[in-house]
């Protein structure tokens, strides 16, 4: 247990948690929970899934055939890939559980897993859980955020198992291109490592540019695994639903360790899940036209303050970079402290993240504007 990363984001919301209860107006920008309602004709389908006696016993091990050819179908026709759903997908209890348990199906203590820096910090908890060692690719803006694999050291590819991307990216906001997709699947086979794609924010892409899915790449199947969550596409986050889809060794060690921790997901959420997959997608339309809109409205505010930035190219995050002279913890410190509002610093998704803080397009234009508003009343820019 003393050898598990610190949870960041639970001082994170200490901290702001405990502003609120002194009684300030806090605009918590800081995490990543999607605030907008579940689409009804998805609640719906719950509701009359939770009275079928059918679903009130034990569902098979390894999740509803339907809920697999449902994923199969959503990628089929948003992506062009073909999969079979009874061996290359793979039920989740969420997206963060097959995340983890990728690391504990695939490294032996000592075995290395090459980490994006900076990252989503639940990749650390399943390397950790496994025994494994990191070697972080860093992502820096002069690369475009996308790891730069020549500057690996030839030892730590030799051990390396497994390694975790993660486009449209969080905490960046960037996009990848099919080239680098391409170049990641020539790595993987000439080293022999597990690709592990993180496509959580894989329906949010902005100005008319939709993210590409690893799997669309020739070859991806035969090196990794794709991990899929419904929590943001379809606003379901509290329902605790995704899905790995990809090479079917990898996917069938995925159901083995979990036929040791489950007895797969209350089967109403999968019937909800299936019907959010293979129902009217309008709505995932809508949802990525409000993240844009929100995107615009904050980088337009961030613009007139003089906060210079990259605009988010995808997922609901703005990457920014702190003024010269602060740290990012020490930044986000003073935001929350002399204009209450909460950001994540980025030193929390790993040291290449220094120099920058996440905001969360997870509240209302007109929040996200009296924010900047705030901030700009520092006169720190």
């Amino acid at each position: 247990m003393q050898s598990l990363p610190k949870q960041f984001f639970a001082n994170l919301v200490q901290k702001a948690n405990g502003r609120i209860a002194e009684g300030y107006d806090v605009i918590n920008l800081g995490q990543g929970n999607p605030d907008r309602p579940t689409p009804d004709h998805i609640v719906r389908k719950m509701q009359e899934a939770a009275a079928d006696p059918a679903f009130h016993r034990y569902p098979p091990f390894d999740g509803y055939l339907f809920l697999k050819e449902a994923a199969s179908q959503r990628y089929r026709e948003d992506y062009g890939v073909e999969l079979d759903p009874h061996t290359e997908v793979a039920v989740l209890f969420g997206g963060k559980t097959g995340l983890v348990e990728i690391s504990q199906c695939l490294l032996n203590p000592g075995d290395v897993c090459l980490v994006p820096d900076p990252g989503y910090p639940d990749y650390w908890s399943g390397v950790a859980l496994a025994g494994g060692e990191m070697v972080f690719m860093p992502l820096l803006e002069q690369n475009r955020f996308l790891p730069d694999y020549s500057a690996l050291a030839e030892a730590d590819l030799k051990r390396a198992k497994l390694m975790f991307i993660n486009y449209p990216n969080n905490p960046t906001a960037i996009c990848a291109p099919p080239a680098f997709y391409e170049e990641t699947v020539r790595f993987a086979e000439r080293h022999g490592i597990v690709v592990a794609s993180d496509f959580a924010y894989g329906a949010i892409g902005f100005d008319g540019e939709k993210p590409v899915s690893f799997l669309q790449t020739p070859g991806a199947k035969e090196v990794g695994v794709e991990f899929y969550t419904l929590s943001k596409t379809y606003n379901m986050a509290g329902w605790r639903v995704a899905f790995a889809v990809g090479n079917p060794e990898v996917i069938r060690l995925i159901n083995l360790i979990q036929d040791h921790y489950y007895v797969s997901l209350f089967g109403a959420v999968q019937a909800a899940a299936a019907e959010a997959l293979t129902g009217p997608q309008q709505c995932v339309a809508e949802l990525s036209s409000v993240y844009e809109s929100r995107r615009n409205a904050l980088f337009s505010a961030l613009e007139r303050i003089g906060w210079q930035a990259q605009p988010s190219q995808g997922s609901f995050f703005a990457w920014l970079p702190v003024p010269k002279g602060y740290r990012s913890s020490e930044f986000a410190d003073k935001l929350l402290q002399e204009a209450n509002v909460v950001v994540a610093p980025g030193i929390g998704f790993g040291q290449s993240g220094e120099g920058y803080v996440r905001l969360g397009l997870l509240t209302s234009e007109e929040r996200l504007q009296e924010a900047v508003e705030r901030i700009g009343r520092l006169n720190i820019f």
